[in-house]
């Protein structure tokens, strides 16, 4: 085998359609785009959502709902897993990096403690919000209550 004697392997190459260049190559005339219609012109370019013309689904439908900008999303955490979390590992303080190494929260998230089940040792918990409920449950255990 030499330089002068390289080849790529049967069927590697293809040879591209030449476009438009006469009706003796096959692909002249229309250049493979059919006949008329707003497809075959030049600088054709379809637009997201056309329809041919057809009112859009977009257009079609009725707008409704509201979309508040100011939400602030809270990832929920219950007073049992917190209890759960505190008996497993024995913590006393039950923070956002406790949470985190549990992996029941990511770094992005921001928390708040809801009520849902029964808090038995005392602990304090640090958190970006709480429902009311699990304030006065963790304060009638003896445990403190820290909003990040």
């Amino acid at each position: 085998m030499n330089l002068n004697n390289l080849q790529p392997a049967e069927g590697a190459v293809k040879t591209r359609k030449r476009i438009g260049r006469g009706t003796g190559s096959g692909l002249g005339g229309t250049s493979t785009k059919g006949h008329k219609g707003q497809k075959s012109r030049s600088g054709y370019s379809r637009k997201v959502g056309f329809e041919g013309g057809q009112m859009p689904l977009q257009r079609r439908l009725p707008k409704f709902g509201f979309k508040n900008v100011n939400r602030v999303e809270y990832k929920a955490i219950n007073l049992s897993t917190i209890q759960d979390l505190a008996t497993t590992a024995n913590l006393s303080k039950v923070g956002i990096a406790e949470l985190l190494s549990a992996g029941l929260v990511s770094k992005r998230h921001l928390v708040k403690i809801l009520g849902n089940g029964k808090l038995t040792s005392k602990v304090t918990v640090e958190a970006h919000a709480f429902s009311k409920s699990a304030e006065d449950s963790i304060n009638s255990i003896g445990g403190t209550v820290v909003k990040l």
